[in-house]
């Protein structure tokens, strides 16, 4: 079914445009659980992410500013999406968009291309963001991250803003949603928690760019594209106020763990990075756990991938695939190389897509139908290897195979831009559904 088109958009005549594209993020060392006492957005211990390639799993938005616009609009994946009430996204949008302004309006010129006669007066024009992602949304694969990298980036094209020593287009992502300060970085990216009272050092730092492991690569298990039932930020502030295990995590496992990680990183000793990985996925979801009532993010679909990691692992004799769950179902497999995630990824969609596995069949349930395809043809698991993972088959939506890739970027190419927004009236376009959605 397509949805509905947005509900009477209004055509505009004076008005400038921009887009970008973010990837999304997945944490291999997570945070969980903000500072109240800062504020802010800010989370109570450092984190580390990978940023997988965009041209697999991104979000892409575009930002009209018109004065003819009397109010800021947003449309998420086809529909319209109320901004003036009190949801939580919608105040932060509110937030990152009223931040950039005023930075907007302190310039001494607009763009060269804006059709303003002023920055201020751009400042003061209404937008209408139109933003979509070609991956499940909040269903625990950082579709916020992704979002909000891309409307900071978006935003500092629409008004010309950049990183100065005194302002951060990482921190204003933050503000949108915490790990999208990651995303606006390729490669092993920390975001650290800071210590000032006026936030600015809790910003994202890239340790590695996407060049320096070119070998990794990562299997996607879609085990749900449904919203989870606990959002993660009502998710956190619970664990906040329940669990004794959250500041341990926080203090004595979390920090040093990113140094370990990191160094395992520039080493490129998969058996580290994979073990601590994997370790850090089960001590924070022990976390939640730990909360009370208790969070549970992972279903039975989870739970049998993390056992065929375990058994791929022992039938390779080494690790050679590592799992991660961020605040939902959805298992993230990095792998040592593209043979070690062609293996994985063969057994991966005996025991989770069905009995189909020719490219035809794999249509609409992977990115790659091709290369699974392939995969699959010449990486037959053996009966032994299936018996340890289990005699329950299917349970998944859907199957990614993707990388290591680059950062936020902009603008858009005009075929993307133009499915989005109508370039001659700055209207919404009708999308139909995608993938992950149907």
């Amino acid at each position: 079914m397509v949805p509905p088109p947005p509900p009477h958009p209004k055509p505009l005549e004076v008005f400038d445009m921009a887009s970008a594209l973010a990837p999304t993020n997945i944490a291999v060392v997570k945070y969980w659980g903000k500072d109240a006492a800062r504020g802010g957005n800010t989370p109570i211990n450092s984190s580390a992410s990978l940023t997988l390639d965009p041209n697999d799993l991104r979000a892409e938005t575009v930002m009209v500013a018109s004065p003819e616009l009397r109010s800021d609009e947003l449309y998420l994946n086809g529909r319209k999406v109320d901004v003036k009430g009190d949801g939580t996204h919608a105040k932060r949008l509110r937030r990152c968009l009223a931040t950039m302004r005023r930075r907007c309006a302190k310039a001494k010129h607009p763009p060269r291309s804006s059709r303003a006669t002023s920055s201020e007066e751009l400042s003061r024009w209404g937008v209408r963001v139109v933003s979509r992602n070609t991956f499940p949304t909040a269903a625990g694969l950082a579709s916020s991250a992704a979002g909000y990298a891309a409307l900071v980036r978006c935003a500092s094209e629409l008004y010309g803003v950049r990183d100065t020593p005194s302002f951060s287009l990482s921190a204003t992502a933050r503000e949108g949603s915490g790990s999208a300060c990651r995303s606006l970085d390729g490669g092993l990216v920390a975001w650290r928690k800071g210590c000032r009272a006026d936030r600015a050092d809790s910003k994202a730092e890239q340790l590695f760019d996407e060049r320096h492991w070119p070998d990794l690569r990562c299997v996607i298990i879609v085990a749900s594209a449904a919203e989870k039932e606990t959002p993660s930020t009502e998710g956190m502030q619970r664990s906040v106020a329940t669990s004794p295990f959250l500041t341990h995590r926080a203090e004595a496992v979390a920090e040093p763990r990113l140094l370990d990680l990191q160094k395992a990183f520039r080493q490129r000793n998969f058996e580290r990075f994979g073990e601590l990985t994997m370790r850090d996925s089960n001590s924070f979801h022990a976390t939640c756990l730990d909360t009370f009532p208790p969070i549970f993010y992972l279903n039975e679909v989870s739970k049998r991938a993390i056992t065929c990691v375990h058994a791929f692992n022992a039938a390779q004799k080494r690790t050679r695939a590592a799992y991660t769950f961020d605040a939902g179902p959805n298992a993230v497999v990095f792998c040592e190389n593209e043979a070690a995630a062609d293996a994985f990824a063969a057994l991966a969609a005996t025991c989770f897509l069905g009995a189909d596995l020719s490219r035809r069949g794999l249509r609409g349930l992977t990115n790659a139908p091709e290369k699974l395809a392939r995969a699959c043809r010449a990486n037959p698991p053996s009966d032994a290897l299936l018996e340890a993972c289990g005699d329950k088959r299917g349970g998944a939506t859907m199957m990614y195979l993707t990388r290591v890739g680059g950062g936020a970027a902009a603008p858009l190419a005009d075929s993307a831009r133009d499915a989005l927004v109508d370039a001659s009236d700055g209207t919404p376009q009708a999308r139909g559904r995608e993938a992950w959605q149907r």
